[in-house]
């Protein structure tokens, strides 16, 4: 069984995809950057702040789904400046510390908007 989850962003249907999609007890988190649901950044130049909110941001979406954070089996963590990783890392460590979930942090080139310094997906399981 699959059950789409949509965010109503106009992009979901340009682009073609769902904020989340469900498969019997997997959910899949598309990538998620900070902004608000006006589509204004949220944390400026901050990547701490912008990964905590993006973190947060995936934290709705799951319950949402009947899910919680504990739940999230990996996260993608996709940067522009990998020498921040410290800012990325201590605000994904906040939220995770104790789930310990496995991930990757892998520094790209550019996101779609200059402004946005993360990008994040989320796999997710429930027992």
């Amino acid at each position: 069984m699959r059950k789409n989850i949509s965010s109503g962003a106009k992009w979901e249907d340009i682009v073609g995809y769902s904020r989340a999609v469900i498969i019997n007890n997997t959910i899949e988190v598309t990538g998620t950057v900070a902004v608000d649901a006006d589509n204004n950044l949220v944390g400026g130049d901050s990547a701490y702040e912008q990964t905590k909110f993006v973190i947060q941001k995936i934290e709705k979406v799951l319950q949402q789904c009947g899910a919680e954070l504990k739940h999230v089996v990996r996260t993608r963590i996709f940067v522009t400046d990998i020498s921040r990783w410290e800012e990325y890392g201590r605000a994904h460590g906040e939220f995770f510390k104790d789930i310990k979930p496995c991930t990757t942090m892998v520094e790209i080139s550019k996101l779609i908007a200059p402004e946005y310094l993360v990008e994040i997906e989320a796999t997710v399981v429930i027992d």
